[in-house]
């Protein structure tokens, strides 16, 4: 999906969040209102979850099923991968058909952070990762990344402005792990190689780039005093290779799809925000696809749309988060097989303009109730 650095700021960049936002109580009956003015026909409409397991992800499928009139078909993985092989069965359980695709990120209310949530079955209602899977993956990124912080110093050193680098983060037989672009770092010598002026035990200093000093214009530094590069260690100095299972919907799926936006990802101050806006977009722009050309769906109108879940944290005396959605796009098609693309801003206005009273909308309680108080049915095993 990435073919360049300046795909990925665009991409992260063109995703509004607080314009966009809306809550989960309000986002449903539009969704469910924009469908009916697509011709979606009540009682026929089958809706579909892909969302991570997480049990903050409840709320969201209860006002699905409470809307759609039915409990949604499971489309989704763990880190809210879609389980694009799932698309015939679905399709052979619905007529007019929607597919609910959504990343998911906690948020705390009294840190104003992005990436946690507060687990209050747990033994002390702490507080863990939101998303975990997302978490679990990032992890070894930021680790990589602290190391780089603190391996790559600027020094000043007869006059100039170098750049020493741990041995580490130089050693070219490495086939994963973090990899500077040198020559955003390091100035090249008369002959285009990247020539160490001394060479420590651990570590080689360089002449730094003109692009470098630039940058570090304001660090003032005295002959001979070092300071670690930290924060000024930025996205397109660094690139990520790992070996992973580059085959559709594999164990590795989620990681390939954020390895080449990882340098943004461990950059950002909410990384874990920012991973799961990405695997949002990467995930869209992968299984629409997979839905656009999917004999199963021919003949049927389908919705797709995707975003992200933000789980904000139940405060005392809540059972469930008040979880937003951020539209990102979607994809619509009619029985003909016309098909259209809807960006951010035209969803976002479309899903508005839709009323948030719902009159199709189940009264889950009593559903619930006449359930239970139904006559028993007798259930014949046959002969033994």
């Amino acid at each position: 999906m990435f073919t360049s650095a300046s795909n990925v700021e665009e991409l992260i960049r063109s995703f509004r969040i607080e314009e966009a936002m809306m809550r989960y109580s309000s986002f449903v009956p539009r969704l469910y209102n924009y469908c009916r003015s697509l011709g979606f026909e009540p009682g026929r409409m089958l809706p579909s979850r892909a969302f991570c397991s997480d049990e903050s992800q409840g709320y969201p499928t209860i006002l699905i099923a409470k809307h759609f009139g039915t409990f949604p078909f499971n489309h989704g993985r763990g880190g809210a991968i879609v389980a694009t092989q799932r698309h015939g069965p679905f399709a052979e359980h619905g007529q007019d058909l929607v597919i609910i695709q959504a990343s998911h990120v906690g948020y705390d209310p009294e840190t104003a952070q992005f990436g946690t949530y507060r687990r209050i079955h747990a033994a002390h209602a702490e507080y863990t990762p939101n998303c975990g899977k997302i978490a679990a993956v990032v992890s070894r990124y930021l680790r990589e990344y602290r190391f780089a912080q603190a391996g790559v110093l600027l020094e000043r050193c007869e006059g100039v402005l170098c750049v020493r680098i741990d041995n580490g983060l130089l050693r070219g037989n490495r086939t994963e792990g973090l990899f500077l672009n040198l020559p955003r770092l390091v100035e090249r010598d008369a002959d285009g190689d990247f020539t160490p002026l001394r060479t420590y035990s651990t570590s080689k200093s360089f002449t730094a780039s003109s692009a470098l000093q630039r940058q570090v214009s304001d660090l003032d530094l005295m002959e001979g005093q070092r300071v670690a590069i930290g924060t000024r260690l930025r996205p397109k100095m660094f690139f990520y290779q790992r070996e992973l299972d580059q085959e559709p919907e594999s164990r590795d799926q989620q990681e390939a799809g954020l390895i080449t936006a990882m340098p943004w990802i461990v950059t950002s101050p909410n990384p874990l925000l920012t991973a799961a806006q990405i695997n949002t977009q990467v995930e869209f722009d992968r299984a629409f696809r997979t839905a656009a050309q999917a004999p199963s769906f021919h003949g049927k109108r389908l919705l797709h749309i995707a975003g992200l879940n933000i789980d904000i944290s139940p405060q005392p005396g809540e059972i469930f988060p008040t979880t937003h959605f951020v539209p990102w796009a979607a994809y619509v098609q009619d029985r003909e097989g016309n098909q259209r693309i809807l960006e951010q801003s035209e969803l976002v206005a479309l899903l508005r303009e839709q009323g948030t009273d719902n009159p199709d909308e189940v009264d889950l309680e009593a559903a619930i109730s006449a359930m239970a108080e139904t006559d028993k049915v007798q259930i014949g095993v046959g002969p033994a």
